[in-house]
């Protein structure tokens, strides 16, 4: 934990074994490719915050977890296999995400009751919620991450 700040970034379909069906259990960092995974990534990076990945099956991942194999579980549906809200919560707790003084999640507002239900006494932000669409919220996280950089490299 380097960051009072934790950026909260969704799985996304879009994994390995799409392209790779043999690839086997790899880092939850190298597991998912969707573009809104790989922004809201290099969104934390750039500012120097911790990130984890919200997987509808396996939870909340740190970058080096390992996740088995392929899925297709999201929040919002009522699948058997949609991870548990006390599960994720003993998630927090396990991997000490409880200690963070902000929350920013990176995905729409489905993920709301989910992080009232996990972090009650952390400062929650979703500044992507009232985006248009993933085009929008795309370009956001662009924006953001060149800003960041931009302020990164002047303080060099």
């Amino acid at each position: 934990m380097n960051s009072s700040y934790l950026v909260i970034v969704p799985s996304g379909k879009k994994k390995i074994w799409d392209k790779h069906p043999d690839a086997g259990s790899c880092s939850a960092k190298r597991a998912y490719g969707s573009t809104l995974n790989k922004k809201g990534r290099a969104f934390a990076e750039a500012n120097g915050y911790d990130w984890v990945i919200l997987s509808g099956k396996a939870g909340l991942l740190l970058p080096d977890d390992v996740v088995l194999g392929n899925y297709d579980v999201s929040f919002g549906t009522n699948d058997p296999d949609l991870i548990s809200l006390p599960a994720l919560y003993e998630q927090t707790v396990e991997k000490d995400l409880q200690t963070y003084e902000e929350i920013v999640v990176l995905g729409g507002k489905k993920f709301i009751p989910v992080m009232d239900y996990l972090f009650k006494r952390q400062n929650v932000a979703f500044p992507l919620n009232g985006c248009r669409g993933i085009g929008e919220m795309l370009q956001l996280l662009d924006k953001w991450t060149f800003e960041a950089a931009k302020m990164n490299k002047s303080t060099d």
